[in-house]
């Protein structure tokens, strides 16, 4: 497995925040259609609370289906979808969208603190 800690970084100072890790061994929700090819990526982050990080990933439309997100260890991104791992260094607050083309767009959403 390699250590992505570095790249998170990297994207945390290029949009001028601070790094908040996302441990391998945590959860984060995942839509089942996350590693497909449908794009772009979608991300955000709540705060964490237990052994979650907050963070919720889908690709194409987001759905309201209370299935629509399904838990899983961050480690099974490395081979699902290791595209989306160097944004998970993103404080909670923070939302990114990227595509399989170079396409990135990171933003901090305050209104996802207080849910």
């Amino acid at each position: 497995m390699a250590n992505y800690s570095d790249e998170q970084i990297k994207i945390c100072k290029k949009y001028k925040t601070i790094f908040v890790a996302s441990p391998f061994d945590c959860i984060i929700g995942v839509s089942s259609n996350v590693g497909s090819g449908q794009m772009p990526i979608n991300g955000l982050r709540h705060k964490p609370e237990k052994n979650t990080m907050g963070w919720y990933i889908w690709a194409g439309d987001f759905s309201n289906d209370s299935n629509f997100f399904k838990p899983m260890h961050i480690k099974h991104l490395e081979e699902k979808c290791p595209l989306i791992l160097k944004y998970l260094g993103l404080p909670p607050g923070y939302r990114f969208q990227i595509d399989d083309k170079g396409y990135e767009d990171v933003w901090e959403d305050k209104s996802l603190l207080n849910i």
